[in-house]
């Protein structure tokens, strides 16, 4: 034992005679104490301990490189400004939308069932809740006479207004206040419906539903307006 080990040994005797008697701190001291090393000071950790930090701090600093890279998403004011919802003026034909319409006329029907010949509050429900992507409107009354007469696919469904490309290629934008669109929905196509030509046209086969919905109460965004519920109420007439 070096020096410095006998000199630790002769405080802890020292400290135990101070707290015991002689018999009992002699018999902690042979017991717990002599030929024991005795650490003043906290061990340093194992090497995977100093591993283990270092691995996560390296993956700390990886995630804060990664998050500055990443670019932030853009803010709506910043996307109208860069044009991303205008639309091009070669893709503003009537054409091209019109597929658009077939699929918005087979959600409508869906979403309608047997109310589309019934009509009443529940259908009217389920079409104040509707997207009206790639329905056609036409403007029947609006405060502003020019307007009247616009009829067209909806090709973007804001809150304020309804963009409509038209059968002239014409694209307009209608807003919904003081604006009164109508709209049809055709019946869902029977199975014999097209097959024999020849074959006279039945006068009872059902017409599907022709509403006019007022743009005022429609002066939503679509993603708000599939959520919200929708009362019946008088609605002041243009």
């Amino acid at each position: 034992m070096d020096s410095k080990g006998r000199k630790e040994q002769d405080i802890a005797a020292v400290l135990l005679a101070r707290a015991h008697s002689p018999n009992t701190a002699n018999k902690i001291f042979i017991e717990k104490v002599q030929h024991r090393p005795l650490f003043l000071k906290p061990s340093s950790p194992p090497p995977s301990d100093g591993r283990e930090a270092r691995r996560l701090q390296r993956q700390k600093k990886r995630a804060k490189i990664t998050k500055a890279l990443k670019p932030k998403p853009l803010s709506a004011t910043q996307r109208r400004k860069l044009g991303l919802y205008d639309v091009p003026r070669e893709g503003q034909k009537y054409a091209t939308f019109e597929p658009l319409h077939q699929l918005w006329v087979a959600y409508v029907q869906e979403i309608l069932g047997s109310e589309i010949y019934t009509g009443g509050e529940a259908a009217a429900a389920k079409l104040s809740s509707a997207d009206f992507h790639g329905a056609e409107v036409e403007v029947v009354r609006s405060k502003c006479v020019s307007r009247v007469g616009i009829k067209g696919i909806v090709i973007k469904d804001s809150k304020f207004a309804f963009e409509v490309i038209t059968r002239k290629n014409k694209l307009k934008l209608v807003p919904k206040e003081g604006t009164v669109f109508r709209l049809e929905v055709p019946a869902p196509a029977t199975p014999g419906d097209g097959q024999e030509e020849s074959q006279p046209a039945k006068h009872d086969q059902p017409r599907g539903m022709v509403v006019e919905i007022h743009g005022e109460q429609f002066q939503f965004r679509s993603a708000d307006r599939a959520s919200k519920k929708f009362r019946t109420h008088f609605s002041k007439l243009l």
